[in-house]
């Protein structure tokens, strides 16, 4: 088990990296230690914030020399608690925060090389300044940083067109527990020299290795793109439309996401610049998006054809198409803002999951069936990626409802929800990870082999358990 870090050792860790780069004082160290949530607040005695790969080498030697915890964090954005120390106050934080660099670009190999504390957004740009995408995209872009993304193999509202982060890195530096460093960042395509070994760090959730910097894929930037927002009687309409879009589009269609009316009206009341995106209201909506190598107009005529013809066979409502680069931000905006306009509402219980595409109807009839039925007046809010079958399947309190009587049921509608999504072969852990939150959820899900595969990994290249202990598996 790891050691409490006594005065002396504090000063040995504050002395690796740059004087100011060490925070002690607890109003300063509480940003490190809470998630956006506010589910988790731990404690720590030291947050280091290291500004070289050279720097968290030091820090990892010492750890492992003197049986120090420490926990990795880049842009403190996750959901499951992976990325904060627990309440002991023995875990030091490692933030990776100012190691932010575009080390390198090249757009002729469609790569580039950046430091794990790059702000997502900032390594968009980048790309986009050399006339290519990096196309991950999440409602946290403008906060959340690649070395979180990578650890928890995060995915995003792009995974239907370019797949998880696992499928955007093409090499990784990583620093190991005892300080050695791995430099695997290559960007080679193809290299079939043995295990790949870059794949146990994505979703490795820092309990493996810290990610110091990556290659990552870049693709061409599409010369056009068009957003339709749909309105749909039911889910089983979103699902014809996907199917229908996907077919007349194929790899064009690089977005379709779900979402039911009470997230839009929260929306609208919460997140400022909103508006109602379809004329006729409707149950459900899908936002869909088109990306084309030619035009905007090339884009445009294959979502007006995509809609006409839903419309032709009844699949749709109505339906708006965007007839702005504005307008198609707002439309973005309402997707992204619908977990953050759920706060003022009271509490959220929340479900990251996944079933296969055409059960999500199934699977969204009868989850909410059996939450109302479990928690009466409650306001089921599930929404996501239907053409990847991730579903965020959050449940608002009722109306006046106790916040904390309403939390305090947390445990017993995952059960109620983790139990039907079993029964669809589907994922208790989409994209957010497994962290503290869904720990003790993994054995069941997983197996006993693969807990054992898992465990025999963990303590190969961590043997001291310094390395983000408590998080994914209990040793």
């Amino acid at each position: 088990m790891p050691n409490r870090p006594t005065p002396e050792l504090i000063a040995r860790f504050t002395a690796l990296v740059a004087p100011g780069a060490a925070l002690t004082d607890p109003e300063a160290t509480k940003p490190y230690r809470m998630e956006w949530r506010d589910k988790y607040l731990g404690e720590t005695p030291l947050v280091l914030r290291p500004g070289s790969t050279a720097e968290v080498s030091a820090i990892l030697a010492l750890a492992n020399e003197t049986g120090t915890a420490i926990v990795p964090q880049s842009g403190n954005t996750g959901l499951v608690g992976g990325q904060v120390p627990d309440s002991s106050g023995s875990e030091i934080v490692l933030s990776l925060d100012r190691m932010t660099r575009i080390r390198a670009v090249d757009a002729e190999g469609y790569s580039m090389t950046v430091e794990a504390g790059a702000i997502l957004a900032d390594v968009q740009a980048a790309a986009e300044a050399a006339d290519r995408l990096f196309p991950l995209s999440l409602g946290s872009e403008g906060s959340c940083r690649i070395g979180g993304n990578i650890s928890t193999n995060a995915g995003g509202t792009a995974v239907l067109a370019y797949g998880n982060m696992r499928d955007l890195v093409l090499g990784l530096e990583v620093v190991l527990a005892d300080g050695r460093v791995w430099e695997g960042l290559g960007a080679l395509r193809k290299d079939n020299t043995g295990y790949d070994l870059k794949q146990l760090f994505i979703g490795g959730e820092g309990t493996l290795g810290i990610i110091t910097a990556a290659v990552l894929k870049l693709f061409p930037r599409p010369k056009g793109q068009a957003v339709a927002f749909a309105a749909l009687a039911n889910p089983e309409a979103a699902l014809a439309l996907f199917n229908l879009a996907r077919d007349r589009a194929g790899h064009d269609l690089t977005g379709f996401e779900l979402m039911p009316r009470i997230g839009v009206d929260f929306v609208l009341r919460h997140i400022p610049g909103s508006r109602e995106p379809v004329a006729t209201p409707a149950p459900w909506y899908a936002l869909m998006e088109i990306s084309s190598g030619h035009s905007d107009e090339a884009a445009r005529g294959e979502i007006e054809d995509i809609l006409g013809t839903a419309l032709e066979r009844e699949i749709l409502v109505d339906a708006s198409i965007a007839q702005s680069l504005a307008e198609r931000d707002t439309f973005w905006r309402m997707r992204h803002g619908m977990s953050e306009a759920q706060k003022p509402e009271g509490g959220s219980i929340k479900h990251d999951v996944s079933v296969p595409v055409a059960s999500v109807p199934a699977f969204l009839k009868e989850a909410t069936a059996a939450v109302e039925a479990l928690v009466p007046g409650c306001r089921p809010v599930p929404f996501g990626h239907l053409g990847d079958g991730n579903i965020h399947f959050n449940i608002t309190q009722p109306v006046h409802a106790d916040k904390e009587t309403f939390l305090a049921r947390w445990d017993e509608v995952n059960a109620l929800v983790h139990g039907i999504v079993a029964r669809y072969h589907g994922s208790i852990s989409a994209e957010h990870g497994i962290g503290r939150l869904k720990r003790d959820l993994l054995p069941a899900a997983k197996g006993p082999v693969a807990i054992d595969m898992m465990r025999t990994i963990k303590l190969g290249l961590d043997p001291n358990g310094i390395l983000n202990p408590g998080k994914m598996l209990r040793l």
